[in-house]
């Protein structure tokens, strides 16, 4: 019975540093990101066709020529997805819809990003969707960024 109770303990104490190593992980995974600024909260749908299919919270930042997305819970320090400022189109802008489900804020726009592997949906705040297109349209001379044209909402 000693046995038993040793290896449990010893179970639920490598469980329990497991955890908190995987959420300090994280932590100091969202502080590397954030180090060299351009980063801003920014939630992605891959799946178009789907009405309702799932968000992933995540992370965006500015990279040079890319935009690279981080999920917000990885331990991986590799962006997901890699946007590259000559090949991706900012598509139609709206607001958050029910359909969306809950893990979006009400005040967040949605912006389809078209590029060569087909479309997403960024979800991000009004703010952040401001200085999305700005980097995009400012792309250097020799980019052939063109703009969509604004649907209305």
């Amino acid at each position: 019975m000693g046995d038993v109770v040793q290896a449990a303990e010893v179970l639920l104490a490598t469980v329990g540093a497991v955890l908190l190593l995987s959420v300090a992980w994280i932590w100091l995974r969202r502080r590397w990101l954030s180090r060299t600024g351009g980063t801003f909260p920014c939630s992605l749908r891959r799946d178009l066709s789907t009405v309702g299919s799932p968000w992933v919270l995540g992370v965006a930042r500015y990279r040079e020529h890319e935009l690279q997305w981080y999920p917000a819970v990885s331990l991986s320090l590799w962006p997901r997805r890699r946007f590259d400022r000559a090949h991706v189109r900012a598509g139609d802008q709206r607001s958050r819809l029910p359909a969306d489900g809950g893990l979006l804020y009400d005040d967040q726009r949605i912006l389809q990003l078209d590029g060569p592997s087909g479309g997403v949906e960024l979800a991000m705040d009004a703010g952040s969707l401001t200085g999305l297109l700005s980097w995009l349209e400012a792309a250097p001379p020799g980019m052939r960024y063109r703009m969509s044209p604004a649907s209305p909402d």
